[in-house]
């Protein structure tokens, strides 16, 4: 057996190692790779990639599927007698595939996490999440009705996608006067070529970490769209976590000028918010929601509806999936660590206006 074989796949496991020894130095990783290499490697991405009209990322795993079925059929015959060359080529790809994943963007995974950047703590009582939910309540049914004029009508965002990509771009610029970390370069965000799938996955949208496109999935509800472009961005700019990323999302809308990006951002978290009260105190659950203008669950029974028509095996099978992905990343809640977004907003306003 030629040994030059051996290289790639003997590396894998070099890699996971690496990789495990530098999630308990968090601070190098930020200042080195976060604040430094990641940098240049995303903004030169958008730069070469953020023009073209459509999605480069999505063509790229294409054609790996492509590449892979391609592959498979043609070694169809040859598992049997040459197995041990054929694991060695898998684990030869897998060692190339994790080596780039985590180059090109994953290592943020291990960064510094943003609530030691911006001293926020992560823990509340159900008071102080009673009294945030409310305040929230307040400013989403203040904005709803600054835009419709009419507590019973729903908010209709009727702005192209590259508008929203245009102004969420402005958010981040407003954003970054306040925190400078939360800088956003060179636009690359694009309606994914595969939203169709995507939603019967049960993704709103993704991050391409070898293009470092943002893609969002364009058969969204309108007034998500915002938010959920916002949230691919955050992380764009290096916040990989997911809590982390809705939590830069919701701060980048909610600075921005218009009101129908604000309005996406709030609703955002006060579904986040609501949620987190179905699971607690249901009663506490229906009086909240008795509070909140009819237009604005006109809103969310839209959204509730798109994702119901889109129930399958298929979202099933990639939760289970994504949950086990995320927890391989470092994410130890998993799916569930989408939620941990409410500790850092409770927090963050605990002494701040909405």
């Amino acid at each position: 057996m030629d040994k030059r074989k051996l290289v790639l796949p003997v590396l894998l496991p070099v890699q996971i190692l690496l990789i495990n020894v530098l999630s308990h130095f968090s601070d190098v990783v930020e200042r080195f790779y976060s604040n430094g290499i990641y940098i240049g490697i995303s903004n030169f991405l958008r730069i070469i990639l953020g023009w073209i009209p459509f999605s480069v990322g999505d063509i790229f795993y294409g054609m790996l599927i492509v590449a892979l079925v391609r592959w498979i059929y043609k070694k169809r015959k040859l598992w049997r007698s040459t197995w041990k060359s054929i694991v060695l080529e898998i684990l030869g790809f897998c060692s190339i595939f994790y080596f780039f994943f985590h180059f090109l963007w994953a290592l943020n995974y291990i960064r510094v996490p943003i609530s030691d950047k911006m001293s926020i703590q992560t823990e509340y009582t159900d008071a102080e999440l009673l009294q945030f939910t409310e305040r929230l309540i307040a400013k989403v049914n203040s904005l709803h009705l600054d835009i419709t004029a009419n507590k019973n009508q729903k908010v209709v965002v009727d702005y192209s996608h590259d508008e929203i990509f245009k102004m969420n771009f402005d958010g981040y610029s407003n954003l970054a006067k306040k925190y400078p970390f939360f800088e956003y370069r060179h636009q690359s965000c694009k309606p994914s070529l595969i939203s169709l799938p995507l939603s019967y996955m049960g993704f709103s949208g993704y991050l391409n970490p070898f293009t470092n496109e943002a893609q969002v999935n364009y058969l969204l509800p309108a007034h998500t769209f915002p938010a959920t472009a916002a949230h691919e961005m955050a992380h764009q700019i290096g916040f990989a976590s997911e809590s982390e990323a809705n939590f830069v999302g919701f701060l980048a809308t909610t600075e921005n000028t218009d009101l129908k990006i604000q309005y996406s951002g709030y609703t955002m978290a006060l579904n986040y918010c609501m949620f987190n009260w179905s699971v607690r105190n249901e009663l506490i659950f229906d009086q909240l929601k008795g509070k909140i203008n009819p237009g604005v669950l006109e809103n969310y029974k839209e959204s509730r509806e798109f994702w119901d028509q889109y129930e399958s095996v298929i979202e099933t099978v990639f939760e289970i999936f994504y949950d086990n992905f995320l927890k391989a990343n470092q994410q130890a809640d998993g799916i569930d660590s989408y939620s941990r977004f409410v500790d850092l907003l409770v927090n963050y306003y605990k002494n701040k206006p909405l």
